[in-house]
């Protein structure tokens, strides 16, 4: 039988997994920071990345959802606020928004990205198993699967530093999405790992808790996979994907 970890040592396991498991990992992340791609995959990974940022507000709410705590539900509705925007308020037009603004430097029409053509299936099919997974597990692991949030200023720092050296296409302003998740990410972080390390009492949550970030980290990590293939290598574009030579 597993023992019980402290609070501290499952938070050291829950870094642990991101440590081997996350996609700053990917080959193709070491490709994109290095200037190593050219503009259509770019292009490529921006589109099938918008998929699953417009997705996270919907995985927001049904976490949400889902929750009897008030102050639970008042901490996490922020998250739905710095995606989608405020209307008039302080939160201004949300992520988003500003990876419209990416696409947009990229030479995408947004009807063409919001109508969500041109993506790879496995974009699609990970985008989606992760909101299953959020609405039908339990509340404590779909908390557990935004930890991957702990790892992102990293990974962040070395995309906006790599992309801004590397292509003259990308500027600051298109990398505008970045910029604020180094202030939200930690803060996102901070509350969820501390509500799973509360409420992991028994060994069995902890083992789903910590399951619930590997199956993230996977979703993360299998949509690079799907865009390094059919884009680098050995470049196999399934029908109907975006194809880098198309400009829609």
């Amino acid at each position: 039988m597993t023992e019980l970890m402290g609070p501290e040592e499952l938070e050291a396991a829950l870094r642990s997994i991101g440590a081997v498991r996350y996609h700053n990992r990917h080959p193709f992340h070491a490709l994109l920071h290095g200037g190593k791609l050219n503009r259509g995959q770019v292009r490529a990974w921006a589109l099938n990345r918008y998929f699953y940022q417009s997705m996270i507000p919907m995985k927001d709410a049904a976490i949400l959802s889902r929750a009897p705590d008030r102050e639970f539900r008042r901490a996490w509705r922020q998250r739905i606020v710095d995606h989608d925007g405020d209307m008039g308020g302080e939160g201004g037009e949300g992520g988003i928004e500003r990876w419209l603004r990416l696409t947009d430097a990229l030479g995408f029409t947004r009807d063409y990205v919001l109508s969500g053509q041109g993506l790879l299936p496995a974009t699609r099919f990970a985008v989606e198993a992760y909101l299953h997974f959020v609405r039908e597990r339990t509340l404590l692991e779909a908390v557990a699967s935004s930890l991957t949030e702990l790892f992102a200023p990293a990974i962040i720092s070395e995309r906006v530093t790599g992309m801004l050296a590397s292509y003259d296409f990308i500027d600051r302003r298109a990398l505008g999405y970045f910029d604020k998740r180094l202030s939200q990410a930690p803060r996102d972080a901070d509350f969820a790992v501390e509500y799973v390390k509360r409420e992991a009492r028994l060994p069995h949550q902890q083992q789903a808790v910590l399951r619930a970030l590997e199956f993230k980290c996977d979703v993360l990590w299998v949509q690079l996979d799907a865009l390094h293939h059919a884009y680098v290598a050995p470049g196999h574009v399934p029908p109907g994907a975006f194809r880098s030579e198309d400009i829609p």
